[in-house]
């Protein structure tokens, strides 16, 4: 059972292996949500996300035998690197199975903490069945990455801090992929205060908890389909259910386009790197229907490799009207191009690509066709260029940016 002693030993447990991450004030989120926003930068754990709390905590209680025997796990990645680290302090063996879509960076840092890596499937419910047969076959101790409730109580160790720091909290944001954390951070906050409310955030295209608690039991999506691999999870946890179906007040659901936006905002107000499931909470605070409340919202982990950073700021620019493309037809006459860079210059626009072709037909009244890529300092900047453009007797036509590059 997830009592509050159990959860006040598995703090003492943690304290070794953990950086306390004290709570950051963020006006930014503050001021887009109209509440007092407190974020918990968990990214800024050794291993990159909260999971080594759960980890540690679970290998912890295992018996010498158990630990000897070597331990496993399925993990999308940031699991996978808490019971590498622990095991690797315990000096175990670890064996960890992470899906074929896992970020390379999780794949790296795994291995670096001396634990052999197994890829199998594309999400992360395929890569738990293999492990779960290795665990059978090979004798292994399987520490599960959430369906567990001493996993969870670790995890809990999150809303102890909190608590610590915050003790009027009235609202804490919680990302949710099998629900591990989630059941530890709202069973505990529940415990300390049984009036605060504890929401889940999960992603749109993985919202197994939001479809197993709107039916009063776990069920399984058929697929996923999200950004934030972290939380990619088909089935939530069994044994947690319960515990969450009584703590968590409720669920918000986030599109992938507005993680990507996230990712800018924390970026550029807090100068942190986030990864798309630790995010979820942060993007969430925009949605609360409460004001003037004080919030946490809990950022799980930052582990992301550098081509998914570029993707994600690139994506985010485009959407946020920053970075942006149009494809205009021009006269094949000397002075066109000239007059086209003077209309976006005297707009302040900036040309960070050009493609000027003259191959595109054969009326030299339309022959050159000019793909211009440029920056903007929003979306009404954009709107002021275009606009520009057609009054200058052109007739600019948006283009989706291949590259920024």
């Amino acid at each position: 059972m997830l009592t509050l002693d159990k959860f006040e030993e598995a703090t003492e447990v943690v304290k070794s292996v953990i950086n306390r991450t004290e709570l950051m004030y963020s006006e930014y989120f503050s001021q887009q949500s109209g509440n007092k926003v407190y974020l918990k930068p968990e990214n800024m754990q050794y291993t990159g996300a909260y999971k080594v709390r759960g980890a540690y905590y679970k290998i912890s209680t295992l018996s010498e035998e158990e630990r000897k025997k070597g331990l496993i796990t399925a993990s999308a990645g940031n699991h996978a690197q808490g019971v590498a680290y622990a095991a690797k302090l315990y000096g175990v063996k670890a064996v960890i199975v992470m899906p074929t879509t896992t970020p390379l960076i999780k794949i790296n840092r795994t291995k670096a903490y001396n634990a052999e890596v197994v890829l199998y499937g594309n999400v992360y419910d395929e890569a738990c069945e293999y492990a779960l047969k290795l665990a059978e076959e090979k004798g292994y101790t399987f520490i599960h990455p959430f369906d567990d409730e001493t996993v969870a109580t670790g995890q809990g160790t999150i809303a102890m801090e909190i608590f610590k720091d915050l003790p009027t909290v009235d609202v804490i944001l919680v990302p949710i992929g099998g629900g591990g954390l989630a059941t530890g951070v709202s069973t505990l906050a529940k415990l300390l205060n049984p009036n605060i409310t504890v929401i889940g955030v999960e992603p749109a295209g993985a919202n197994c908890m939001q479809k197993s608690l709107k039916a009063g039991k776990v069920v399984s999506l058929p697929n996923v389909d999200t950004i934030a691999d972290g939380t990619a999870v088909k089935t939530p946890g069994t044994k947690i259910f319960p515990y969450l179906q009584k703590n968590l007040d409720d669920i918000i659901t986030m599109k992938d386009e507005e993680l990507i936006v996230a990712f800018l905002d924390m970026i550029e107000n807090h100068k942190m790197v986030v990864e798309n499931s630790g995010l979820l909470a942060a993007a969430a605070t925009k949605h609360l229907k409460c004001k003037n409340k004080r919030v946490v919202a809990v950022l799980s982990g930052g582990n992301m490799d550098v081509i998914t950073v570029a993707s994600v700021v690139q994506h985010g620019l485009i959407q946020r009207g920053r970075v942006f493309t149009v494809s205009i037809l021009l006269p094949d006459r000397p002075g066109e191009l000239l007059n086209v860079a003077k209309i976006i210059a005297e707009n302040q626009g900036n040309v960070i690509k050009l493609d000027h072709n003259q191959f595109v037909s054969i009326n030299r009244n339309s022959a050159v066709e000019l793909v211009i890529t440029m920056e903007a300092f929003g979306m009404e900047h954009k709107e002021q260029i275009v606009r520009a453009l057609i009054k200058g007797g052109y007739n600019p036509k948006l283009k989706q940016p291949t590259s920024i590059y």
